[in-house]
């Protein structure tokens, strides 16, 4: 047993209960992006800006702390601008004995009710255009 995500959790737990745990939390929260490519230690050439699968609009992909990935969109939006369920944050790690940022984790807003006019960063869902279409519309979900 060791500690899992990119944070020190309170509790030590085995691989397939963290897996499942892990698992369950990035479902509710729509964290289902693939990780961003390492490129090798020779590698030169230019690395495209990840873009949504779906509409092809251009996306920032973060890891979560517990260790799984969210595309989040390039713009920070007000929270009153945000539902809830789509609220995020990119906090910064530093080093263990060293001030310097290691790592950027995206955390999912929760809790506290951030103002409604203080700056967050919606999921990617929120704003596709892709997924947008295939959400029935107002008018049809108020028809009988």
């Amino acid at each position: 047993m060791r500690s899992r995500g990119r944070i020190d959790l309170l509790a030590v737990v085995c691989d397939a209960c963290w897996n499942r745990l892990a698992n369950d939390m990035a479902m509710s929260d729509g964290a289902t992006a693939l990780p961003r490519p390492e490129p090798g230690p020779d590698d030169v050439s230019f690395v495209e800006p990840p873009t949504c699968p779906e509409c092809h609009a251009d996306v920032r992909v973060y890891p979560t702390v517990y260790d799984r990935w969210i595309s989040l969109a390039v713009l920070e939006l007000p929270a009153k601008d945000v539902p809830p369920a789509y609220r995020w944050r990119l906090v910064p790690i530093v080093g263990p004995h060293s001030p310097v940022v290691t790592d950027t984790v995206a955390v999912r807003v929760r809790g506290i009710d951030p103002l409604p006019g203080e700056r967050v960063v919606p999921a990617h869902r929120m704003l596709c255009r892709a997924e947008e279409a295939g959400r029935p519309s107002v008018e049809q979900t108020l028809d009988p």
